[in-house]
């Protein structure tokens, strides 16, 4: 094959790559709608399945041109377990943030307690769980809330 041929061959690869992650972002995001998963970690998988194809998309692209992408598939492991093991902390919350988001161990409104936090939850997002009790309000991580017993009480035992 000559140069014209696999730049030709490698914009089709990028274009074929484009819209299948097109086509699985709109899947994962009717998935998610359909299931009733959080907006927010249907748009969080949507992205990461967006990149994940590009990424593999371009490294195909360039191995078809003729560069050697062993050296960059290498490059991209170490620089993901350097900021993997950075970010842990980060990343176990995001990642309990999502699992907590799926499956719903309590709601907006329940009054929660976990170690020595403890008030009505008043948002759930990524990173951190909103507690509310009196004027404070408190941002608990959620690797916290994913790690520790929780416990959830009613109405009733709360007085309201």
């Amino acid at each position: 094959m000559d140069w014209g041929e696999k730049i030709g061959v490698s914009v089709l690869i990028l274009f074929v790559f484009w819209v299948l992650a097109i086509v699985i972002r709109k899947i994962i995001r009717k998935a998610g709608n359909a299931t009733g998963i959080d907006s927010s970690v249907v748009n969080l998988l949507a992205r990461m399945a967006n990149v994940g194809l590009w990424i593999v998309g371009i490294v195909t692209a360039l191995g078809t041109v003729g560069i050697n992408v062993s050296a960059i598939v290498a490059s991209l492991g170490l620089t993901g377990f350097a900021v993997g093991f950075a970010l842990k902390d980060s990343i176990s919350n995001l990642l309990s943030g999502v699992l907590i988001l799926i499956y719903r161990p309590f709601r907006v409104g329940q009054w929660i307690s976990v170690k020595s936090f403890e008030g009505f939850v008043m948002a759930i997002d990524l990173r951190y769980t909103s507690l509310e009790q009196g004027d404070e309000r408190i941002l608990v991580p959620n690797s916290l809330l994913f790690t520790n017993p929780i416990s959830i009480r009613t109405k009733s035992e709360t007085g309201n």
